[in-house]
């Protein structure tokens, strides 16, 4: 083997999520390769390759073995390579092919560029049964074929959907056995007072001990954000979830991505307290619970952060001030989040409700501004102006689908029309079986001049694989009526419209004036486009 380098030439660098080692002697059998499919003929069929890898470790085929092996099987099979799918460090049980990065973007908005799936090992692609299926379906739909390097795979026979239906089967079981394994190992390491496998809790971090063995340890500086946020929560006044996160981001004790859902659900879990948790599965809320041992007692894994008074008054301070705030709405409390934003700082702007004197108000606050801006009055007012200004600009628009259609048929029809016209040319040269009789060779060069005419009037787009926007007979004014604010909201979000809202102090008034600036992209009509889920579950 050559001296191995972690370079790729300048066209290559890139492709792979994780990096990856060529040789020397790789990069020269890629660019022959190259060189070989240089000579394919315009028409060959277009192959798109897909690597995938669970772990990278010295044990498992490489991703560059894997990518040359599938390049070497289309120069056999006489395929031209369109494109490499790398997706890496991903688990083909836990993530279908079509929620992968990388395939999962050729599947679902690529489809027309390619017409073979080339991959390594079936276990590679798919270790369900389900999730074959449906691709084995999707393949069906849109013209498709599957190619595995080492199974015996082709969706074009009969005997090749049977053979891919019983490999696919042998991954599924295979996976099944991984799954139960490491199901079994969890449920035993939740029965140890050591440490063994998983992430531990915010305010820990793992160690090893004099005798090698990993222990839990704390982190002091989580230590140290953890008791200052319930100081700060059980004094006199007591601080926001809001205000501790800002407190906590601004002093480096925390990452800028905290948030105050996260911060409540890290002051909650009993891990703090030194024992083993594990997940709650009960109620919808993200909780832990405390696994007991055999003896019907908490297992202790490490030193407490909070002793169980501590943790308790902790608990029963967070309990009171919950029961204080507002019942969670339905879909939000906030209409077209993510479509609101604010002029000045340019975040979202969101529904925050007070209550003052037994009187209810509600105002759209931004997340930067101080103090949430002047704060936006009447939210159900600025809803109402932005609906009807999204209704007068992009009310009348077609809903138009995306569908796919294939060009095989239109190609084969090209290609009849094609040795129709030349046989009939070839007839009507002198000496040709067309020219021996003058009706002969008029009845010819009418029939000539007809396919002449269908051959020339052929759409050159219907022979390719294509996607079409279709019309389905409504507006999006029509398509929002029945759908409501939820709807138009969806679509703005998915097209990329924003309002700005801006707010201006008038003196002498309390409630700021409301300026509303609509912007919309320059491409709208392509985004207003639907794209429909292939990959739905009623696929």
């Amino acid at each position: 083997m050559g001296r191995r380098t972690r370079t790729r030439a300048a066209a290559d660098q890139g492709q792979y999520a994780v990096e990856t080692e060529w040789t020397e002697a790789d990069r020269a059998l890629l660019e022959e390769l190259k060189r070989a499919e240089a000579l394919l003929p315009d028409d060959a069929p277009r192959a798109l390759l897909s690597v995938r890898l669970s772990v990278l470790t010295d044990d498992t085929t490489s991703p560059v073995r894997q990518e040359l092996d599938l390049r070497i099987l289309a120069r056999e099979r006489g395929y031209r390579v369109v494109g490499v799918a790398s997706d890496l460090n991903v688990s083909a049980t836990k993530v279908p092919p079509w929620k992968r990065k990388e395939l999962g973007n050729w599947l679902n908005n690529r489809a027309p560029e390619f017409d073979v799936l080339l991959f390594w090992k079936l276990d590679r692609f798919v270790r369900r049964l389900s999730d074959l299926s449906i691709m084995i379906d999707w393949c069906l739909k849109y013209g498709k074929n599957l190619v595995s390097k080492n199974d015996s795979i082709d969706l074009t026979t009969t005997a090749g959907k049977i053979m891919v239906t019983i490999i696919g089967g042998i991954a599924e079981i295979e996976a099944a056995n991984t799954s139960t394994r490491v199901a079994s190992l969890w449920d035993y390491t939740k029965t140890q007072s050591e440490w063994l496998v998983g992430k531990p809790a915010y305010g820990y971090m793992t160690a090893e001990d004099k005798n090698g063995k990993v222990v839990l340890v704390i982190n002091q500086d989580a230590r140290r954000a953890l008791h200052w946020c319930r100081n700060a929560t059980t004094r006199a006044t007591p601080a926001s979830a809001r205000r501790m996160v800002k407190v906590l981001v601004r002093s480096g004790l925390c990452g800028p991505g905290l948030t105050a859902s996260t911060l409540l659900r890290r002051l909650r879990n009993p891990a703090l307290m030194g024992y083993r948790v594990e997940e709650d599965k009960n109620g919808g809320v993200r909780r832990s619970k405390i696994v007991l041992g055999k003896d019907a007692k908490p297992i202790r894994v490490a030193e407490p952060i909070f002793t169980e008074d501590e943790f308790e008054s902790l608990q029963e301070v967070l309990n009171r001030r919950g029961k204080d705030q507002p019942a969670r709405v339905l879909g939000g409390a906030t209409q077209f989040l993510g479509v609101l934003i604010c002029h000045d700082c340019g975040t979202n702007m969101t529904v925050q409700k007070t209550t003052t004197k037994g009187k209810a108000y509600a105002y759209l606050r931004c997340g930067k501004c101080k103090a949430g801006g002047h704060g936006a009055p009447n939210p159900n007012d600025i809803y109402s102006k932005l609906v009807d200004d999204v209704l007068k600009v992009l009310g009348d628009e077609p809903v138009m689908t995306r569908e796919y259609r294939q060009g095989a048929e239109a190609r084969k029809e090209e290609q009849r029309l094609e040795q129709s016209v030349s046989y009939y040319m070839t007839g009507l040269e002198p000496g040709g079986r067309f020219t021996k009789t003058r009706f002969t060779k008029e009845q010819a060069e009418k029939t000539l001049d007809g396919l002449i005419k269908q051959l020339e009037s052929m759409d050159p787009e219907s022979t390719k694989d294509r996607w079409v926007a279709v019309h389905n007979g409504k507006s999006f004014r029509t398509r929002w009526q029945e759908g409501g604010m939820e709807a138009m909201s969806a679509d703005l979000l998915r097209v990329g419209v924003r309002c700005r809202i801006k707010r201006t102090k008038v003196k002498g008034v309390r409630a700021p004036y409301i300026h509303m600036k609509l912007t919309i992209p320059k491409d709208v009509r392509d985004r207003l486009i639907i794209k429909e889920d292939d990959f739905a579950e009623v696929f």
